[in-house]
């Protein structure tokens, strides 16, 4: 049962989930974090350290259009294994709905 992040990440990439995963199975995206489902060990600390809670288990039904997401661009963006600062506007897009058809990037975060 891998986790998923979600879209509510977009925007927000407040990034304490990366700071206690115990085997760096997240991906920055220019404006969202993506976990690798074939790294993650289902230990689940992530989850509640997400102050967007944008990060879910595989099993919840909001989980399924992301996981795919996740799978292929944890393929290609680059790791994140510390923690760096949050967009200074995060707190403006916390919780903000459609995010994703809104201001989703393909592009990679800076590695």
């Amino acid at each position: 049962m891998p986790y998923v992040v979600t879209e509510l990440c977009i925007k927000c990439k407040y990034m304490d989930c990366v700071e206690v995963c115990p085997v760096d199975c997240f991906y920055e995206g220019e404006n969202m974090l993506v976990i690798h489902p074939d790294e993650c060990i289902d230990c689940g600390v992530c989850e509640p350290e997400c102050p967007a809670e944008a990060i879910v288990p595989d099993t919840d039904p909001k989980a399924e259009p992301w996981l795919e997401l996740n799978r292929e661009y944890s393929t290609n963006w680059p790791n994140l294994n510390r923690k760096k600062p949050a967009p200074a506007d995060a707190d403006e897009y916390k919780g903000m709905p459609d995010k994703y058809a809104k201001f989703f990037s393909p592009k990679p975060g800076e590695s």
